[in-house]
């Protein structure tokens, strides 16, 4: 039996199947549906917690998955998770063809950049992982790009002054623009494991720009806010420019079934196409850009675009239960909170406790202070901090770490514990996907324009906005992410790697020959969403290996987000890092109990408006070989494979 805990055990799988119902917006049902709906004053009330129980879905057959809503996909050859139907069969497309899971990663990207604009594009940066079958290794990519040389730290404080009563760097305009580095990855990647050429990998992003690309329902919803965020902005000044991004994109904005075309994003695909990384960064696109943000007054430059460039990292890795070995890749992002947080985890009897129960959730969420207490103090471009990320990550630190939590209430607003052992210490909209193909090759990638669909920013005839990423530089001079020019700002956008052990087959093998059971690459994984990636990414492989979920019932199971606290924007010595103690979000599958058991042990809970994430995953079945797919049942998104 799953153990999902004994007193939750009859809760969940009903509560969480009714909770997404709660969450429906009233588009999904039909108008005569909605007339007859029962209204919260007449729905039937639970003895629980007294809240209106409103009509939910149906039920599943009894496969013994009780928590998922949807099956994995099983696939012998090859396969695609993505945030879009299209990009998922574009990805398939390529690998038919004969591409690599890289060239496949790179179309779907393009892809994503034209139909999810929300989330991502050319104008934003990229992260990657990637296991090579062929050399046995593991390799990331840090695609990150840097501040214009051109900016000072009190340009951006004047910034802030103005805009934001001086706490931090606007999120619209050109202020928060750093070098996109989405580009150069592509083209980074493709040339130690692309097959196809190019211009192959891009053209359908560039036929389904000028032709029209499908639109779906969650995309077209986030879609709908820009307009909102961005003409109030560019009215108070903020925003410099609008006309751009308003032709581009909110002409009218698209609706769900709309057929959106970008002909000038077509023309720029096309052009990076032909021409390669450099048309993007030296060339005429380069031009254009740098001639762009001198027309409104922002800082990049022509020298910026032309010299950035992206660096092959080594992911860091930790094991979990003798059984499972995560890797992340290290700041200047944040994926070295995932890590920190198994390793304190692992003193939990987590499977005892039960999915869902307020022990559980209590060590969850006090790992992921103490973690996030670390990042907001030390996660920084490693170039300019001098910071070892491995610090973070030592043997015993996070063992001793969780010493601090403690199940019965909830911990005071926690200290970094990292800076007194190393001694260079005391001198955040995306979108995930991951592709298989049928030689092994496993890549998980990881890109973003950050906050909504961006900066706001267009720059003529170019067809994508800017991200808005330097928006998390901190403004504290004595921060390791303080902003200074050309430095990379700290990212929340994490690609994931796991290594299991081949079990049951190895247990045979190796007790023969008197070895361990050697870890094997099994899945690519991520779940997209500003500061939920680490805790997603944790929660991911909890429901898998102290759970014992399936993999697509790992994504739908309810999760919980904490939020608030110190953060790498804020000022070290900050309110936030001294005072707040955050709140834990809930979605609707969590049992009341639960939820009041938390709030009896002193947390601030909300439910039910977690911010989910965005879940896409691919694992090995080591006893059949076959590849199973898993996508994010709260987006519009699909896994397939062939």
């Amino acid at each position: 039996m799953k153990r999902i805990g004994k007193a939750v055990m009859s809760t969940v799988a009903g509560v969480v199947l009714a909770g997404l119902a709660a969450c429906v917006t009233e588009t999904a049902a039909a108008p005569e549906a909605r007339a007859q709906a029962v209204t919260p004053s007449e729905a039937p009330v639970s003895e629980a917690d007294s809240e209106p129980v409103l009509p939910g879905p149906g039920d599943r057959m009894p496969s013994g998955r009780d928590i998922g809503v949807r099956s994995a996909v099983v696939a012998p050859n090859a396969a695609a998770a993505t945030a879009h139907p299209l990009a998922t069969q574009t990805a398939l497309d390529v690998m038919k063809r004969g591409g690599s899971a890289v060239d496949a990663a790179i179309a779907a990207n393009a892809m994503l950049g034209l139909v999810e604009p929300t989330g991502n594009g050319i104008g934003g940066d990229l992260f990657a992982i990637v296991w090579d079958p062929e050399t046995q290794k593991l390799y990331g990519y840090n695609g990150s790009g840097r501040s214009a040389m051109g900016a000072t730290l009190e340009d951006m404080q004047a910034k802030a002054d103005e805009f934001m009563d001086g706490e931090e760097i606007p999120p619209y305009g050109a202020a928060p623009v750093t070098v996109p580095g989405t580009v150069e990855a592509w083209y980074a990647l493709h040339e130690r494991f692309g097959k196809r050429l190019m211009n192959e990998n891009l053209e359908p992003a560039i036929r389904y720009a000028r032709e029209g690309a499908p639109i779906p329902e969650v995309i077209s919803y986030y879609w709908s806010f820009g307009p909102k965020r961005y003409e109030p902005a560019y009215e108070s000044g903020m925003l410099e420019e609008y006309e751009n991004a308003k032709a581009t994109y909110f002409s009218p904005a698209p609706r769900e079934g709309s057929l959106f075309k970008n002909p000038d994003l077509a023309d720029t695909l096309e052009r990076i196409a032909y021409h390669g990384a450099a048309e993007f960064y030296s060339g005429e696109t380069a031009h254009i850009m740098s001639d762009y943000f001198e027309r409104i007054g922002g800082a990049l430059r022509y020298e910026d675009f032309n010299q950035h460039d992206g660096e092959w990292v080594e992911p860091l890795c930790v094991t979990y239960r003798d059984e499972v070995k995560l890797c992340e890749l290290g700041p200047n992002t944040q994926g070295v909170a995932a890590l920190q947080m198994l390793q304190m985890l692992e003193r939990f009897d987590l499977r005892e406790m039960g999915f869902g129960s307020a022990d559980s959730l209590v060590a969850q969420i006090e790992a992921k202070r103490l973690a996030f207490a670390d990042r907001a103090k030390g996660y920084a471009d490693p170039a300019y901090s001098g910071i070892d990320p491995e610090v973070f990550i030592r043997e015993g630190y996070n063992a001793e770490r969780s010493q601090l939590i403690d199940l019965s209430k909830a911990m005071d607003p926690p200290e970094a514990g990292f800076g007194a052992a190393d001694a260079a210490l005391n001198d955040g909209d995306t979108t995930y996907l991951t592709v298989v193909d049928k030689d092994g090759m496993m890549v998980s990638l990881i890109q973003s324009n950050y906050r909504g669909m961006g900066s706001g920013l267009v720059a003529d005839g170019l067809g994508f906005m800017f991200q808005d990423r330097g928006q998390l530089f901190s403004l504290d001079p004595e921060h390791p992410n303080v902003f200074e020019p050309g430095k990379r700002p700290f990212h929340t956008i994490i690609p994931a790697f796991a290594f299991r052990k081949d079990m049951p087959g190895c247990q045979v093998r190796a007790v023969a020959a008197e070895e361990a059971c050697p870890y094997e690459p099994w899945m690519s994984f991520g779940l997209m969403g500003g500061g939920m990636q680490p805790q997603g990414h944790v929660q991911i492989i909890l429901n898998l290996v102290d759970f014992d979920m399936g993999l697509q019932e790992a994504g739908d199971a309810a999760r919980w987000e904490h939020t608030g606290g110190c953060e790498p924007t804020d000022d070290l010595s900050g309110d936030a890092c001294e005072s707040d103690m955050g709140v834990v979000h809930l979605e609707s599958g969590i049992p009341p109990e639960t939820r009041a058991e938390l709030e009896r042990r002193g947390f601030t809970v909300e439910c039910c408006s977690a911010n989910g994430g965005g879940y896409q995953a691919i694992a090995k079945d080591f006893e059949t070989g076959a590849w199973i797919a898993a996508t994010e049942m709260r987006k519009d998104g699909n896994a397939d494979g062939y």
